[in-house]
């Protein structure tokens, strides 16, 4: 595990079994993926609902153990750490999509602070704790004054999610996991919410797992990116070589569903769910065979493997150059 990178997957795979005893099917929600992610850099994990970025990030937490592979992180002394709730020792801590449900509305907001230093063990006393909530509250641009006896439903979504991502600080984590974290916020604020992401990993060193569907406000924030269909991740690399010129079919495709604000060009969502999730999962060979408008016979029938295309990793047949 290299000095800089604090979090390495390796063969990652879970598999579900859906159904009862006489029909069970084996669902690979995620397939043998492989990635890493760097101190100060703000990685995302893109892809359509139902394409295994969630569950990925569910076991990155701890909160799933992988079927298959490895996941280490590294804590901050240095040391690689494996296992279960990894969060604690590790520093790894999320921020969720909605922040109106990361929160009891029956509870104030402060008392989350308070018990998040308690259980951590970050103060020595009620002043020491007191001192810390305020400083991750500054670094969000909030006070305690601010939070104090107020509730959730008090606060406006953007408000929340930055108490949201002020809780999550209090533990100095390395590594952030953002799982949707701007799309139940107004438009209006989702720039300021990620260029937060930004100075906080500029300034912390942080490390962050960016998890959307939202392909443009990923190109805005990332640094690098990878893109999963079907629990495969098809194509990893920087991110504008991923995004501005995308080399895999579905990618492209992805791309090509983004709206630009010029009205007289009118874009058509070519992404179509043809087949229910459960049959493109089960599909051999290529997962998205079935919709991709360059589909070769190979893809329908030999699983393709991951190939470096101008320092981007594509996992796709037409880029073989064995055939």
């Amino acid at each position: 595990m290299d000095i800089d990178t604090i979090l390495e997957l390796h063969d990652v795979t879970k598999i579900f079994h859906m159904g009862n005893m006489f029909s069970r099917l084996r669902i690979t929600a995620v397939d043998h993926v492989s990635l890493s992610v760097g101190a100060g850099e703000i990685f995302g994990l893109a892809g359509e609902s139902g394409c295994g970025k969630s569950t990925l990030a569910r076991m990155i937490l701890g909160f799933e153990e992988p079927t298959g592979g490895t996941i280490t992180h590294r804590s901050k002394d240095g040391q690689p750490i494996t296992g279960k709730k990894v969060w604690r020792t590790a520093g790894v801590q999320a921020v969720f999509q909605n922040p109106f449900e990361t929160f009891n509305p029956l509870r104030q907001v402060e008392r989350y602070f308070f018990e998040t230093v308690h259980y951590f063990g970050l103060a020595d006393n009620q002043d020491d704790a007191l001192e810390r909530i305020e400083s991750v509250l500054e670094m969000v641009g909030m006070s305690y004054d601010a939070i104090a006896g107020r509730y959730p439903s008090e606060f406006s979504g953007g408000q929340l999610q930055r108490v949201s991502i002020a809780r999550s600080l209090l533990s100095e984590p390395s590594l952030l996991i953002a799982d949707e974290p701007v799309s139940m916020v107004d438009a209006s604020i989702r720039m300021s919410i990620m260029n937060l992401f930004r100075d906080l990993v500029d300034n912390l060193g942080l490390g962050v797992v960016y998890i959307t569907h939202d392909l443009a406000t990923a190109h805005y924030v990332c640094d690098r990116i990878a893109t999963m269909f079907r629990g495969n991740i098809v194509a990893t690399g920087d991110v504008d070589k991923v995004l501005i010129d995308p080399k895999h079919p579905y990618v492209r495709l992805l791309r090509e569903c983004i709206p630009e604000a010029d009205p007289r060009k009118r874009w058509e969502t070519k992404v179509q769910l043809s087949e229910s999730d459960a049959e493109e999962y089960l599909r051999i060979g290529c997962k998205f065979a079935g919709r991709c408008p360059q589909v070769m016979e190979i893809c329908r029938h030999e699983t393709p493997q991951d190939i470096d295309v101008d320092g981007e990793l594509v996992k796709c047949h037409l880029f073989r150059t064995d055939s």
